[in-house]
C-alpha cells in the first residue's frame, strides 16, 4: 500500500502575497532586446481548490516552488527511502515535465509525458544522486485548451520505521485569537489530523482561549482531540514542558510537536513532519522553518546553529536572510538547493521524539529564550539530532519591529545563553563567550541604555549564585525584571499624539551605503577607549539633559554613532513611539565597575560553576522536578 510522503497543495486562504510559495506561472518578456522566461504572480482565480488549480492555454505552471518541490536530499540523508513516486492527475491537454536539481542548484530534466481528457500520470523516482541537495518538482504546460491539475501526490511503498502519532503543544499567553485561527485550521485538515494524538493548549494568560466566541464550536468538531490546560505564566519552557509531560503519558504518542501561539500554520507541512519523524532511520528532532506572518513571502529562519567560540545562535548564511520568495522563486536559488544540516530549531515549530524527551528530559527551566538552542544541543549529544525541513514551515511574527535585547528580556537572553554555554560549550571557560557577554555591557552603557545592562547585571548574580536559582525564580524573575523599568527613564515609550518631541541639532541622517560604517581594528578599540573615558569623566551639558541632544531613527542608532552625543531621542523598534536616552554618568561608572567585576568573577569560577551545571541539569529537566512544580503553581 503506498505512502503518501507529500501533497501537492495551495494555499488556505485568498492571499496572493501567498503564491509564490505554492505555484509559480511563467510568462515571456523583453529584457535588454532579448526574450526571457519570467516568473509572474498566479491570478487567484486558477486555484481552484485544496489541491487543484488551473493552467491556462498555452501557459506554464511550475511546481517548484517551496511547498510543493519535493526535498530529495533530506530524504536520501535521513530515511532509507530510495524509491518514490510522484502521481499527477489531470484534465485536458497538457504537457508534464519532472525535474531534479543538485546541491548548487543546477537543474536537469528527468522524464516528459503529454497527456489529454482525463489522466492519472505516475513518474517512479530514485533517491540516489542528492548527498549534497537537491529537489524535485514538476511543471504542467497546458496545450490549445485549458488544462487542470487536479491532484498530485509523492508516495512510497516502503513503510515507516515507526508508527506512532503525535501530540501538539501550542504554548499561549494572552494571544487567544491566534490560537482559534490554529484550531479551525486543524478542524478543516483531516488528512493531518489523523496523525494527530492530542492537541494541548497551555494557557498561561487571563485572555483565555476558552473564552473565545468560535471555541465552542471548534471545540466540539474536534472532540477528545482537544485539551485545554490552565497553568500560572511559567514561560515558553514551562508552557513547553508541560506539553511534553502530558505527551509522556499518551500511549499512542510517539512525538511531541510544539507549535508557538502566534503563529498562522500550514496543516500539509504539520503531516509532513511527522510523516518524516516515522520514516527517519534514527529518531531525529524535525524543526520547521519560519515565514514572517506579517510579510508572508520572506523566509527568516532555513537552518541554525550554535557558534562554539562565542557560543551564539545564528542562521547558516544569515547574510542572504530573509528571502524573499516574491522576489526570487525556488529556482531562481541555488543556496537554498543545499542541504543544511541544524544544531538546533526553534519552538516555533519542532517535532520531537518522546524516545529523545525520555532520554534527556524535560526543557531547562529558562522561562524564554535558549530554552529550544539548549534541549536541541542536548539531545545531539544524547543521539537526536535536528533536522530542519524544507517544505515544512509556518508563519511567525518575525523580529521585525521588536528589540527584545533592550526590554525585560535582556535578562534571559544574558542569563539563559551563559548557562547552556556552561551546559554545552567545550571551549575553555566558554570560549570568547564571556568576553563578547563584556562587549554586550559596553555597547549598552555607550548607547545610555542602563535598564538592559542592570537586568544583565542581575542575570549574572543569579549565574553565579548556582543551579537551584532556575527553578526558585522561574515563576518571579520575568515579574522582577519588569518591575526594575520603573528606575529607567529610557524605558518609557512616548506615543502621545499631543506631544511632538523635538531635539536640539535635529534628526541625523546618514546615507544607506554607510549603515554599516562602524570602525573596525584599531580604530574600534581607539573609538571604544576614548568614548568609555569620556563618559566616565564628563557630565552631560544641562541642555541636553532638558532636551534630547539629537534625533536617530532605529535603523541609525548603531553603538558607534549614539555615544557621541549627551542624549538621544530614538524611535521605538515598532515605530510606534519614541525614546529618550540620557547619560547618567553615576549610573555609567556604578555599572561599568559590576560589569567588570561580575565578568572577571564568571572566568574565574568557570570550571567550578560548569561542574555544578551539569550535576544539576538532570534533575532540573527531569519530568519528575517539573511535576512537582506544576503541583506547587497550581
Amino acid at each position: 500500500m503506498p505512502h503518501v510522503l507529500q501533497n501537492v497543495v495551495f494555499p488556505l486562504d485568498r492571499d496572493p502575497d501567498l503564491l509564490p510559495l505554492y505555484a509559480d506561472p511563467e510568462t515571456w518578456s523583453l529584457v535588454d532586446d532579448k526574450t526571457v522566461r519570467m516568473s509572474s504572480r498566479a491570478h487567484l482565480g486558477n486555484i481552484l481548490g485544496r489541491r487543484s488549480a488551473r493552467v491556462l492555454s498555452g501557459r506554464r505552471v511550475s511546481l517548484g516552488t517551496y511547498f510543493n518541490a519535493f526535498p530529495a536530499s533530506y530524504w536520501q540523508h535521513w530515511t532509507s527511502v530510495r524509491n518514490v513516486r510522484l502521481t499527477v492527475r489531470t484534465t485536458g491537454p497538457a504537457t508534464i515535465l519532472v525535474y531534479r536539481s543538485s546541491g548548487e542548484g543546477a537543474r536537469q530534466r528527468v522524464a516528459t509525458r503529454e497527456v489529454s481528457g482525463e489522466a492519472t500520470t505516475s513518474f517512479d523516482l530514485v533517491l540516489e544522486h542528492y548527498s549534497d541537495g537537491g529537489w524535485i518538482w514538476f511543471d504542467v504546460v497546458a496545450d490549445e485548451k485549458n488544462a487542470v491539475l487536479s491532484s498530485a501526490e509523492w508516495t512510497t511503498e516502503q513503510d515507516p520505521v515507526r508508527h506512532g502519532k503525535a501530540s501538539l503543544g501550542i504554548t499561549t499567553y494572552n494571544k487567544p485569537d491566534y490560537c482559534i485561527e490554529t484550531l479551525r485550521a486543524l478542524a478543516d485538515a483531516p488528512e493531518a489530523l489523523e496523525l494527530i494524538d492530542r492537541i494541548f493548549i497551555v494557557d498561561q494568560g487571563d485572555q483565555l482561549v476558552q473564552d473565545q466566541p468560535d471555541y465552542a464550536a471548534l471545540a466540539e468538531r474536534l472532540g477528545e482531540t482537544l485539551q485545554i490546560i490552565r497553568q500560572p505564566n511559567l514561560g515558553g519552557s514551562g508552557g513547553f514542558s508541560r506539553s511534553m509531560l502530558e505527551t509522556l503519558q499518551r500511549p499512542e504518542s510517539d512525538f511531541v510537536q510544539l507549535l508557538d501561539d502566534d503563529v498562522r500554520i500550514e496543516p500539509e507541512s504539520l503531516r509532513r513532519s511527522i510523516l518524516f519523524g516515522r520514516y527517519a532511520t534514527k529518531p531525529v528532532l524535525v524543526g520547521g522553518h519560519m515565514f514572517d506572518l506579517l510579510d508572508r513571502p520572506k523566509l527568516h529562519a532555513w537552518a541554525e546553529v550554535v557558534d562554539e567560540a562565542p557560543f551564539m545562535w545564528r542562521s547558516l548564511y544569515q547574510e542572504t536572510l530573509p528571502h524573499d520568495f516574491g522576489a526570487s522563486n525556488l529556482r531562481q536559488s541555488p543556496l537554498l538547493h543545499m542541504r543544511m544540516d541544524a544544531d538546533y530549531n526553534g519552538w516555533w515549530m519542532c517535532l520531537i521524539p518522546l524516545d529523545a524527551i525520555r532520554k534527556v528530559g524535560l526543557a531547562m527551566p529558562a522561562f524564554i529564550k535558549w530554552d529550544d538552542a539548549e534541549f536541541c544541543l542536548r539531545a545531539r549529544e544524547a543521539g537526536y539530532p535536528t533536522v530542519s525541513m524544507p517544505g515544512v514551515a509556518l508563519w511567525h511574527v518575525s523580529w521585525v519591529g521588536k528589540d527584545d535585547t533592550i526590554d525585560w528580556q535582556a535578562y534571559f537572553h544574558a542569563r539563559n545563553r551563559i548557562v547552556a554555554g556552561l551546559l554545552h560549550s567545550e571551549a575553555p571557560h566558554g570560549g570568547t563567550l564571556i568576553r563578547h557577554s563584556r562587549r554586550v555591557d559596553l555597547k549598552h552603557l555607550m548607547m545610555m541604555q542602563y535598564y538592559p545592562t542592570a537586568l544583565r547585571a542581575l542575570a549574572l548574580r543569579d549565574v553565579l549564585s548556582g543551579p537551584e536559582h532556575m527553578r526558585k525564580t522561574l515563576g518571579t524573575a520575568m515579574p522582577r525584571a519588569r518591575a526594575i523599568a520603573k528606575n529607567f527613564p529610557e524605558t518609557v515609550v512616548y506615543r502621545d499624539p499631543e506631544l511632538v518631541l523635538r531635539s536640539r541639532r535635529g534628526r541625523q541622517v546618514f546615507v544607506k551605503q554607510k549603515q554599516n560604517d562602524g570602525p573596525s581594528g584599531w580604530a574600534l578599540r581607539w573609538f571604544t577607549a576614548t568614548t568609555l573615558i569620556r563618559h566616565w569623566f564628563h557630565q552631560p551639558d544641562p541642555a541636553n539633559v532638558e532636551m534630547p541632544e539629537a534625533e536617530f531613527s532605529k535603523s541609525d542608532a548603531y553603538w558607534w554613532r549614539v555615544p557621541v552625543f549627551d542624549s538621544a531621542l530614538v524611535s521605538s523598534a515598532d515605530g510606534s513611539g519614541k525614546t529618550i536616552y540620557t547619560r547618567d554618568r553615576a549610573n555609567y561608572r556604578r555599572m561599568l565597575r559590576d560589569s567588570v567585576r561580575l565578568h572577571r568573577q564568571l572566568r574565574r569560577q568557570w570550571p567550578d560553576l560548569q561542574r555544578r551545571y551539569r550535576a544539576a541539569l538532570p534533575e532540573l529537566v527531569s519530568p519528575q522536578s517539573w511535576q512537582q512544580i506544576f503541583e506547587e503553581k497550581a
